[in-house]
């Protein structure tokens, strides 16, 4: 990324030089009074020169990448769990002890999802069918509808597309994912197919940038990203409080997203991609084992929750906004942030314990964001860090009470809320933060190319966007 920057700011240099060069050269046979074949040489020399300049600068740049359009899943009803179901089910699941549907019972009632939340057919059972069959049955039924939905809205053929990458970080078959929705929409035989694991709730950011690297070398392509989370293999029956989290807070959802690279799409396009950032810290012990999936004393899998998590989320937060800022911040926030801490680490003691560093103004460059749902107390304190209002955290606090914790596919029930509100105005920016285990923390910027209007019955808040927002979740109630 450096040397991209180096290099265009070393063609923009020469262009001035060059400018420069040739006004000097005029100015010099003007005083001399030299015939007009001189001035004609000199001209035509420029032109050549600034000409081939302009092709080298329009050749380091990529081509840019667009979101023509995106579908996310609506689970039919009866996939409803309201929290008494969870419980009473629960209850009868041999492993569970009386303080566990206790503590999972508390879980439920402070995470700030609704009673409208949805589990797969699975977990309905009692017990719960976790084994491999019934994971691709769930994996079938969020996936083919909303792929058949995107190219249905798009009216693109499985055919056409280039690029096809599927992630979903607990389940992963053999044939995998993506394998399996080639084989159901008969797509090309040279489209390249990529299928990411393991990523927790980052995932769908890791896979836009994925596809943003390839359309940089396959020019004139499609690429489409599916993004889920299978729920069935994630299930837990253990009585262990970290590993009890995930049982509560994570619901069915899936997303799809069209991109392409192609001129023709931007008259058509909802966003161009603005900027990403990515960065991890799995280098950490710490924070590589602030969530991690691992068997109990009793040899049951579940995912491990420990008490560092919030402490690590907010470390590599900090890395990921800190240089998402210095590439999209204007110069007056970078420079009374870089003055803060200047002042910061000169302070005396004394005052070192009242001084806070100075908050960069996000809202000056982006209009809308689409936060991590991973429970309302994280929400809040990243609105908090960010300083963020109550109408830039709703998209998110309203996604968590209706669909719950849908892992990477959640940033997108957030983008729909807000097209669905007829919020994203030409020329407006979204920024989409994703958070996921590893450590690691992805950020994306899209840009709004066109007015977003009519969405409001489409999608899976058409029945139920005229509700929102629900002012008891805002306060915290």
């Amino acid at each position: 990324m450096l040397s991209r920057h180096l290099y265009s700011n070393l063609l923009e240099l020469l262009r001035f030089v060059t400018l420069m060069l040739v006004i000097s050269i005029e100015a010099y046979f003007i005083a001399q009074n030299r015939k007009f074949i001189f001035h004609f040489i000199i001209l035509l020399l420029f032109i050549l020169l600034y000409y081939i300049l302009i092709k080298l600068y329009d050749l380091s740049r990529p081509s840019p990448v667009y979101l023509v359009d995106f579908s996310c899943f609506k689970p039919p009803s009866f996939c409803r769990v309201p929290f008494s179901t969870f419980l009473e089910n629960a209850s009868k699941i041999e492993g569970f002890d009386s303080e566990s549907i206790t503590f999972m019972s508390k879980i439920l009632s402070s995470s700030g999802q609704s009673e409208e939340t949805y589990l797969p057919p699975a977990l309905h059972y009692i017990p719960p069918k976790t084994h491999q069959q019934e994971s691709i049955k769930e994996a079938k039924m969020v996936l083919f509808p909303v792929m058949e939905d995107l190219l249905s809205k798009t009216k693109l053929s499985p055919r056409d597309i280039d690029i096809l990458i599927v992630n979903c970080t607990g389940f992963c078959p053999s044939p995998s994912l993506s394998s399996i929705i080639i084989n159901k929409f008969s797509m090309r035989s040279d489209t390249r197919s990529y299928n990411l694991s393991g990523m927790g709730c980052s995932a769908s950011a890791i896979a836009i940038e994925l596809a943003q690297n390839l359309l940089k070398t396959h020019k004139n392509s499609y690429a489409i990203v599916l993004s889920t989370e299978i729920l069935s293999t994630g299930w837990y029956s253990g009585h262990e409080r970290p590993k009890l989290l995930l049982n509560c807070l994570f619901r069915m959802g899936s997303a799809a997203i069209l991109l392409s690279n192609k001129k023709e799409t931007k008259n058509t396009s909802k966003y161009k991609l603005f900027c990403t950032v990515r960065t991890q810290r799995a280098f950490e012990d710490k924070a590589y084992l602030s969530a991690i999936r691992e068997e109990d004393s009793n040899g049951k899998l579940g995912v491990t929750l420990n008490r560092d998590l919030l402490q690590v989320a907010a470390e590599i937060l900090r890395t990921n906004i800190t240089i998402l800022g210095s590439k999209i911040l204007p110069f007056s926030e970078k420079l009374w942030h870089g003055a803060s801490i200047f002042r910061k680490k000169f302070a005396h003691k004394d005052q070192e314990i009242n001084y806070n560093y100075h908050v960069p103004n996000f809202k000056t460059v982006v209009q809308h964001f689409c936060l991590p749902t991973s429970g309302r107390p994280l929400v809040k304190d990243i609105a908090k860090g960010l300083e963020l209002s109550e109408r830039d955290i709703e998209p998110a606090l309203m996604t968590l009470h209706r669909f719950g914790n849908q892992s990477s596919s959640s940033l997108w029930y957030e983008l729909c809320y807000m097209e669905a509100k007829e919020r994203v105005k030409k020329g407006d920016r979204v920024w989409q933060l994703g958070m996921g285990t590893g450590p690691k923390c992805n950020s994306i910027v899209w840009e709004c190319l066109r007015p977003i209007v009519g969405e409001s019955s489409n999608g899976p808040w058409a029945d139920c966007v005229h509700q929102y927002p629900i002012t008891a979740i805002n306060q915290g109630v």
